[in-house]
């Protein structure tokens, strides 16, 4: 199967070797990140650093300023960690070494936008809100993301583009010193944690017959037990029905469901605008539409309607390609995504067989995650997996 791996601008740019390093692994693509959320980022072969902060969200190129003229929702410049036009150095020295470029850019995921315009932010049913989080039903917010999406996915020389985060972030969310843990949270609980409660969703809400202050109330009333311990947050979208009761839970994921399919609709399409005939996109997604973080939930019959296909999260099973597979038409891209970094939980020295699995289950393509952050020993096994495959 045709093999990507991720890589960062900061692992290839002031490194002589890394493009040439990449392509020996055995991979015919790169994923290279274009727009870019916050991290701390091991760069364990680079000749000047071994650590990268990137301090805030930030497009890895010189944003158009003719495009964002005007507007209090931009794209951040990079400090430091990738100066200029970081994306386009890396994507030469890519390109030179005969791999095919393709863009990775992050959109609804954003801690500093959070930060300087707190309203943009989802607001929980208690009040509290998720800086890292663009509210996607806020209509400034999707024009900001859809342009975002456009300029970031469509850079000089990519054959295309890997949509992360087009869709709801929710509670989840690696902070720094994260301190969420202490009550374990199953799916329904991290769904009604992350319903939203700004004014757009609030009439939102109320355009599908629900009075949105006794929703906000109906969560906490739902979620009270949960906090004792005495109820569990499990069972998928049918334990929210039980939690919050099936009539308000079926509205709420209504309203969701079409703020998310209409925002991946004109993503996609602004992007296809901006690009060559036969420009590739591809969205990382999870086929739980109710489902929120980077993999964003989608419908899988209507996502491969919309996109070339979707990025599929695989480590630790490929039983999410399935749903997709079941709707794929002919020509549709099924990555299965899987870490092949084993101190992030990878196994890379299974490749050959997590791949040949995700085969069976539908999977055309495979991406890897993540071959800036991998060891020598993790990547010699990547090769030796890449050549069995």
């Amino acid at each position: 199967m045709r093999a990507s791996a991720f890589v960062y601008p900061w692992d290839v740019n002031g490194d002589p070797e890394a493009a040439a390093f990449v392509a020996g692994l055995g991979v015919e693509q790169v994923t290279l990140a274009a727009a870019y959320h916050s991290t701390r980022a091991l760069t364990p072969r680079h000749p000047r650093h071994r650590v990268v902060t990137a301090e805030h969200a930030a497009v890895l190129y010189p944003p158009d300023p003719a495009r964002w003229e005007g507007r209090d929702l931009r794209p951040y410049e990079a400090g430091a960690w990738a100066p200029g036009d970081a994306y386009g150095e890396a994507a030469a020295a890519l390109a030179d070494a005969g791999l095919e470029v393709h863009t990775w850019v992050v959109l609804a995921h954003n801690s500093r936008l959070g930060a300087e315009h707190p309203h943009t932010s989802v607001v929980n049913a208690y009040g509290d809100r998720y800086p890292w989080a663009p509210c996607i039903a806020q209509p400034a917010t999707r024009a900001y993301l859809v342009d975002l999406a456009a300029e970031a996915a469509v850079r000089p020389g990519a054959r295309g583009t890997e949509l992360e985060s087009l869709g709801w972030y929710g509670l989840a969310h690696l902070h720094a010193h994260d301190k969420t843990g202490g009550v374990a949270l199953g799916d329904a609980g991290q769904y009604l944690m992350s319903l939203c409660f700004c004014p757009h969703c609030r009439e939102g809400y109320g355009a599908e017959g629900l009075d949105p202050d006794e929703l906000a109330a109906a969560v906490r009333a739902a979620l009270e037990p949960v906090w004792r311990g005495t109820a569990p947050s499990d069972g998928g979208w049918a334990g929210v029905g039980k939690l919050l009761g099936e009539a308000p839970a079926n509205a709420t994921r209504a309203w969701r469901d079409e703020r998310a399919r209409t925002l991946q609709e004109a993503a996609v399409e602004a992007v296809r605008a901006a690009a060559p005939e036969g420009f590739q996109v591809l969205l990382h997604a999870d086929p739980e539409s109710y489902h929120c973080g980077a993999n964003a939930g989608v419908d899988p019959a209507h996502v491969l309607s919309v996109a070339d296909g979707v990025v599929v999260p695989c480590t630790g099973g490929a039983g999410l390609l399935t749903p997709f597979a079941e709707q794929a038409r002919d020509g549709a891209v099924l990555a299965a995504n899987l870490t092949v970094v084993s101190g992030m939980g990878g196994h890379p020295d299974t490749l050959a067989a997590d791949a040949a699995r995700a085969r069976e289950l539908g999977a055309t393509e495979l991406r890897l995650y993540h071959a800036g952050l991998a060891s020598d020993g993790d990547l010699e096994a990547v090769r030796a997996g890449l050549r069995v495959g």
